[in-house]
């Protein structure tokens, strides 16, 4: 096993002694037509550190990025890192009260972001005095002082704030997801040893830059020079014009959500387009049933595959499971096995550990736990608590509200939520927050949102004294959600049916729609 760098603090360390030294002139970034080196990136990255630092001295503080899935989008994040701050990639797709929720808790020093965004975030109430357009930061010539730049990193320590990442909160206001350096560096050390993570690799990215993936990703190529090929989004609707791309890239590294990976194997594209450069393909974000598995793995007996879980809480994955097996179809994969450094406790209902075969929540400990919830300590207080198995001094464990238990061989196996937050289309979704934007509909007097699993269909049942359509009902949560957590069945009942103790027994809608197939 490699031993870890000496005493790392800052995950550009990654960076300044790894790809720029070792690859300066390699491509580090495919973004469509575009190409940048690695050198290239280093000084796009710098350049932006020094426009940060001519608008504000603030340290350890968020700096958003409002922009498009695109190269300057990694420029920036990399130029946020250098003046000392954490970077938080959103979303521009964002519905207008979630995008002001968002900045609104956020408090970000300045928004990054191109001239036509900028109406956008106005509306958001982000004052024009905030924000940093891109277009004032282009091109590549040296306009950084290094010494500037070494005297802030000489200023962060790895317990300070490397990014905030949003994901969905159940009062209606999404949580920012506060990872720091050690914790990125702890993770990413791992991969680099356990999935023999070289810098041979051709990276096709999928998804979202404000997705907790793009970290394996970016310091991936970083530290070790592997290429980042940017995929746009909208490709994982057009799988076949997807692999066409892959192949064309000669893409050998896949970090994918499931689904598209399903529609993949469905249509039996690979056997048409085949992936021969392919050698690694991690997934992560939702079950990944093995039956399509099986047929990726039919078609590329050379690949590893690797089924990584984790909450963001915990810094992108605490276990994975490398499948090295045969498997039936109808079989259950795992999750597998603690990444190092990790340690995975399985606590039943007595807060005791679990047996063998019996269910407990899944608790995470070690340095992969984030800072917690940013702006929000209540929250953070009730997520990460003292580790219920001792009382001998103070460690933090992340109780991630999901069901698992161990086999026989030692595997962790994922059963579900213990709670009502869902994943789907590999996003975390509580479904609390749409219940909550329901609400702010005219008319929805009550609401309650069920995930039908089997089906992959989120369920509103909501109470109304006049009827409403689905369609006006989808066209208002459309001003307050993203696209990915709209119902995609909608029901109004004459009354919620209720528990003894007056809540909404969500069971019993849960059954009713299981028996009528609302």
């Amino acid at each position: 096993m490699k031993a870890r760098q000496d005493m790392q603090s800052n995950v550009l360390e990654y960076f300044e002694t790894g790809a720029r030294l070792s690859n300066p002139d390699k491509v580090a970034l495919v973004d469509g037509d575009s190409r940048y080196t690695f050198s290239q990136l280093e000084r796009h990255a710098k350049n932006f550190a020094a426009a940060i630092l001519a608008r504000t001295q603030a340290l350890n503080r968020p700096v958003a990025v409002f922009l498009p899935k695109c190269a300057q989008t990694v420029f920036a994040d990399l130029g946020i890192v250098y003046s000392g701050n954490c970077y938080a990639n959103l979303d521009v797709k964002s519905p207008p009260e979630r995008l002001k929720a968002i900045l609104g808790n956020l408090g970000a020093e300045l928004v990054v972001t191109h001239a036509q965004l900028a109406p956008l975030l106005a509306n958001a109430g982000v004052p024009a005095e905030r924000l940093l357009l891109v277009d004032t930061v282009a091109g590549d010539a040296p306009r950084w002082d290094q010494a500037a730049l070494d005297a802030r990193l000489a200023q962060v320590i790895d317990t300070d704030p490397l990014c905030i990442i949003h994901t969905s909160g159940s009062t209606g206001v999404p949580k920012g997801v506060a990872l720091n350096h050690r914790s990125t560096i702890d993770f990413m050390d791992w991969a680099f040893d356990r999935l023999g993570l070289g810098g041979e690799e051709t990276i096709g990215s999928l998804s979202p830059l404000y997705f907790d993936i793009y970290t394996l990703e970016l310091w991936l190529s970083l530290a070790k020079g592997a290429t980042l090929v940017l995929l746009q989004e909208q490709l994982a609707a057009f799988p076949a014009k997807l692999l066409s791309y892959l192949a064309q890239e000669s893409v050998s590294f896949i970090f994918w959500v499931p689904t598209v990976m399903v529609n993949i194997a469905n249509q039996g594209l690979l056997e048409k387009i085949p992936q021969p450069a392919l050698r690694k393909v991690l997934f992560a974000g939702e079950v990944f049933p093995t039956k399509p598995l099986n047929h990726w793995r039919r078609q590329l007996p050379q690949a590893m595959f690797v089924n990584l879980y984790g909450p963001i809480e915990i810094t992108v994955d605490c276990t994975y499971f490398i499948v090295d097996r045969d498997m039936a179809d109808d079989e259950k994969l795992p999750i597998g096995f603690p990444c190092r450094n990790t340690d995975v406790l399985i606590v039943n209902e007595d807060n005791r550990p679990a047996q063998v075969n019996e269910h407990g929540e899944l608790c995470v400990r070690g340095s992969s736990l984030a800072l917690g919830y940013w702006n929000n300590p209540e929250r953070t207080a009730q997520a990460f608590v003292q580790n219920p198995l001792h009382s001998h001094y103070p460690e933090l464990v992340y109780r991630t509200g999901d069901l698992v238990y161990r086999n026989e061989r030692g595997e962790i196996m994922f059963v579900g939520r213990k709670d009502y937050q869902i994943k789907h289309q590999g996003y975390r979704i509580e479904l609390g927050e749409i219940e909550h934007a329901a609400l702010q509909v005219p008319g929805i007097r009550h609401a309650c949102v069920v995930y039908d699993a089997p089906n992959k269909d989120i369920v509103l049942y909501f109470e109304s004294e006049q009827d409403i359509g689905a369609a006006e009902i989808r066209r208002e949560l459309g001003l307050r959600v993203p696209k990915y957590m709209l119902p995609t069945l909608i029901e109004r009942v004459e009354h919620m049916p209720r528990n003894p103790n007056g809540k909404i027994d969500r069971l019993a809608l849960s059954a009713g729609h299981a028996r009528h197939g609302a």
